[in-house]
């Protein structure tokens, strides 16, 4: 082989330059720029042209150098606080990953994925969104003690959670009617004939957890049914915390007929430990979950469940932060999301 021949792939094909397409349109290097950062002082003729140009020379423009001057980096960071068990187990993530994925690739931007578990982790965080990597932030499963958003505030970083850490969030969120949620759920269970109603929440660090636990006692007292603590017991979202759940309350209260969960993955945990107990679901023990996810159409029996519509959350989010990177602060928004009752065979 020649030194003249090039072997495929041992080394780059030569890339045109902005000068290359500026003079292939006959204009200046300026107005090359400014087709390319979209800025709309520049004619119809003379985008036509550089245009052109660009299809022609096959240009790609160099996205450091633009991100320089426009400040952008077409990028967006999704924050998940929280262990990867979670984040691989629970429907609901990949619901909103793939939804805030589709709605920001539609719009030219790039999703990235962060996992933050630990103190270190979270200060890498900090220091990588400091240095403006990214044009915005979407986070999801918030506490109520998370600061990461503050300093995301602080920073003037335009971002948008799922949910919200209390009622004085400040910050663009969007979530399901948590509590609504909950009350259909117990008068769903009461109409049956229920009277005896137990309930798992999530962690109650979490404003989701709690919005669920409020709807839970709200419908009882509605009701006229006195809320029973001996009945509440404390999940985390997951099966394994739900069939501990499941086995304190029914070490506690044995002749529950009913069981609320705050999650469809913790309402499964639910049901295997009322199986493993004896009891029959729903002929003894009636289950209800929330998320109407695909573990409610598969787990046996199938779940009657609370859905949230977490692909509408997703884009919503999504949508929510391209207008507050469009207009830095000016787009903050609160979305609630309607919820409903899906009725299956577990009540």
């Amino acid at each position: 082989m020649s030194h003249d021949e090039q072997k495929p792939g041992s080394a780059d094909v030569r890339r045109p330059t902005l000068a290359e397409v500026a003079a292939r349109a006959g204009v200046g290097r300026g107005t090359v720029s400014r087709v390319i950062n979209g800025s709309p002082n520049v004619s119809d003729h003379s985008r036509a042209a550089v245009e052109r140009a660009i299809a022609e020379l096959g240009y790609v423009p160099n996205l450091a150098a633009r991100s320089l001057v426009t400040r952008r980096t077409d990028s967006v960071a999704l924050v998940v606080p929280d262990a990867e068990t979670r984040l691989f187990s629970e429907p609901y993530f990949s619901g909103i990953i793939r939804s805030a994925s589709a709605e920001l690739a539609d719009a030219g931007m790039q999703l990235l994925l962060v996992l933050v578990r630990d103190d270190e982790e979270y200060t890498r965080l900090a220091s990588y969104l400091s240095a403006r990597r990214v044009d915005g932030v979407l986070m999801v499963a918030v506490h109520c003690d998370d600061t990461l958003p503050d300093l995301l505030d602080e920073l003037a970083v335009p971002t948008v959670l799922a949910g919200r850490r209390s009622h004085r969030e400040t910050l663009g969120h969007v979530r399901a009617d948590n509590s609504s949620g909950a009350r259909i759920a117990i008068r769903h269970l009461l109409d049956r004939g229920c009277r005896t109603i137990a309930t798992i929440t999530g962690p109650l660090g979490m404003d989701v957890a709690r919005a669920r636990l409020d709807g839970y006692c709200d419908a009882l007292e509605s009701s006229g049914v006195a809320v029973d603590e001996a009945l509440i017991a404390q999940g985390d979202f997951t099966e394994e915390g739900g069939r501990a759940a499941m086995r304190e309350l029914l070490q506690r209260r044995p002749e529950l007929d009913a069981v609320f969960a705050a999650s469809d993955v913790t309402a499964s945990g639910a049901v295997l430990e009322l199986r493993a107990s004896g009891r029959r679901v729903p002929h003894d023990v009636a289950v209800i979950g929330f998320d109407d996810s695909i573990v409610a159409r598969h787990i046996d029996p199938p779940l009657t469940s609370v859905r949230q519509p977490i692909e509408e959350m997703g884009r919503t989010m999504a949508s929510l932060l391209l207008d507050e990177i469009a207009h830095r602060g000016k787009g903050r928004r609160e979305v609630v999301l309607p919820t409903q009752l899906v009725v299956r065979e577990s009540a």
